[in-house]
């Protein structure tokens, strides 16, 4: 059995700056494919079609308009009932079947929940017990619930593969409704 080569300090310093040189200047197509974004759809029910997705940290998220109506898509918190400044997107309507939809696009760094709602259908109310939920406003028309949902930002691939079969697509055909 040979014995292994002992290196000087300064060459095995040398190779590692090497090595780590080599791998922060490394051609884009040798990094792993960016996750694909995630779509959660909006129509003239009022709510979010895919109202609970999962994403990777860093993996967008795409809110889709395919209403004539315009929404919000603002994030907070439901311990505090603080609204957050980065989390809030406004998406304009769209004028009909077959035209350009609005969108807006979001990522999260860090693993966690997300809540968000649309401030055009539902209003944040303080629950008993001190948590703060959106509750559909009485005003707007839909279904019964608020227009809301969440997104849980993980690594977990059990939850990623749950998303629903409609958050892979951008445009769901006859899904327009004003």
């Amino acid at each position: 059995m040979h014995p292994l080569p002992r290196l000087r300090p300064h060459t095995a310093l040398a190779a590692a700056v090497t090595t780590a040189t080599a791998l922060l200047f490394a051609p884009a197509s040798l990094a792993a494919p960016a996750a694909p974004p995630v779509y959660v759809h909006m129509n003239g029910a009022n709510m979010f079609l895919e109202n609970v997705v999962a994403v990777r940290p860093g993996q967008k998220v795409v809110f889709v308009n395919e209403d004539t109506g315009d929404h919000t898509i603002i994030g907070y918190d439901p311990l505090d009932g603080k609204t957050s400044k980065r989390f809030d997107g406004d998406v304009t309507g769209t004028p009909g079947a077959g035209h350009a939809v609005s969108t807006y696009t979001i990522a999260f760094a860090h693993t966690g929940l997300q809540f968000y709602y649309c401030s055009v259908h539902a209003e944040l109310m303080k629950e008993p017990g001190g948590r703060t939920m959106p509750k559909k406003r009485p005003t707007v028309h839909g279904f019964g619930d608020p227009m809301a949902g969440l997104i849980i930002v993980t690594n977990d691939k059990r939850l990623l593969r749950d998303n629903p079969p409609t958050s892979r697509e951008k445009i769901l055909p006859d899904y327009f409704g004003g």
